[in-house]
């Protein structure tokens, strides 16, 4: 059984590990938790063990088989150090995901990219999970020519601290009290922000880049055309994509649908005559990719829309690398 490391345990997304390694009896030997040197020392309970929280240093990966980075600025500092050490690094950052010497991956769309890792893994941005597990038996059933995402993104896609920022806002104006805001650029509740990360080339954010560029490498087409708006909205839990699709192929509403009913992974729950589609409310806590309102675009000839769903600390963070995890043993 192999040694597993969490680096970053006491986040969100370290949380979120520590319960799907549990749930999918994901086997470990050793478990060791990683954090920054304020969280080190805290105990963790872990399958009945209390486990000691270690500050995160480049020594600390020595025995380690399989170490999880939940993201942020430890994976520059110290994935290399746990490559050196002999561990393979599942990185849930951006640092190496358009690496071209790191795969990246999502086991239901390209599980044999696992093959050619050189000790780095790179997990996908959430959104782009969601997306292209959804897209994946489309691309298989009538090709891709074109994608328009736009994205509706809960709080928890910016950590703790979103969350609590859009709590502590609710809280405030139930109070009659000013609405602080920190997390995000703008207050949160009742609102939405046109805006996740910073922007950059063509006035486009980093978020929607990540889409695009993600994207074409997870699905071998570098040239595939697609568009992007990333907007925070605010939900708790579970981002929601609005994908318009311009296919190679024609293809009918219903073979869209047979062919994402048989895609693993993935949950059709389409049905306008009793009012069912996916919502962020009822996908959170869950590993699947909720697609519905799955229509022809009539506005050009070989068009579909979809409405997909999927809880973006699960399926499109720590679910998503402990399956990748999976494929490594």
């Amino acid at each position: 059984m192999p040694n597993v490391a969490i680096v970053g345990a006491t986040g969100a997304v370290g949380q979120e590990f520590l319960k799907i390694l549990s749930e999918r009896n994901f086997p470990v030997n050793e478990l060791r938790l990683l954090a920054t040197k304020r969280s080190a020392g805290k105990s963790v309970t872990w399958q009945g063990r209390e486990l000691e929280v270690q500050e995160t240093t480049a020594d600390r990966f020595k025995g380690i088989d399989i170490a999880l980075f939940a993201g942020g600025s430890a994976s520059t500092e110290y994935a290399q150090a746990a490559v050196d050490s002999g561990a393979v690094v599942i990185d849930n950052s951006s640092a190496f995901r358009l690496d071209p010497k790191v795969p990246l991956v999502v086991p239901e769309v390209n599980p044999e990219d696992v093959r050619w890792h050189q000790g780095i893994i790179a997990n996908p941005n959430c959104s782009t999970i969601i997306m292209v597990v959804a897209l994946k038996p489309i691309l298989d059933l009538a090709g891709i020519r074109r994608v328009v995402v736009s994205t509706y993104q809960a709080v928890s896609g910016a950590g703790r601290e979103g969350i609590e920022e859009l709590e502590n806002q609710m809280r405030a104006w139930t109070k009659g009290e000013d609405l602080a805001a920190q997390t995000f650029p703008y207050q949160i509740a009742f609102n939405l922000i046109p805006r996740i990360d910073v922007f950059q080339e063509g006035d486009y954010t980093k978020e929607e880049w990540k889409m695009v560029k993600e994207t074409q490498k997870i699905f071998h087409v570098p040239d595939m055309a697609i568009t992007a708006t990333t907007v925070r909205v605010p939900v708790l839990r579970s981002h929601s994509e609005s994908i318009n699709i311009e296919t190679e192929r024609k293809v009918t509403v219903a073979q869209v649908k047979e062919a994402l009913s048989k895609a693993k992974g993935v949950i059709v729950e389409d049905n306008p005559a009793e009012d069912r589609y996916p919502m962020p409310w009822f996908s959170a806590d869950t590993d699947e990719v909720y697609v519905g309102r799955i229509r022809e675009d009539f506005s050009i000839a070989q068009g579909l829309n979809l409405w997909v769903v999927g809880d973006q600390i699960r399926k499109g963070a720590a679910t998503n690398a402990v399956q990748i995890a999976e494929l490594l043993l």
